[in-house]
């Protein structure tokens, strides 16, 4: 057993466009596991935004 196997893992934010050759395979599954849930915090953010505005325009039409 390595040394550094030993050693706890620390998850890092996955930064766009960072270098992925020195990544685990297991490294890369969490990626992507990172980077699907924030696009959904991202799509609902923008669902949210979107109904904010159809309501602001709503508002102001009358």
């Amino acid at each position: 057993m390595r040394d550094d196997e030993d050693r706890p893992r620390t998850v890092t934010a996955h930064e766009i466009g960072q270098r992925l050759d020195a990544l685990s395979v297991e490294d890369l599954a969490a990626r992507i596991v990172l980077l699907r849930q924030e696009i959904e915090r991202l799509e609902e953010a923008r669902q949210a935004k979107v109904a904010a505005l159809g309501a602001a325009d709503a508002f102001f039409k009358r």
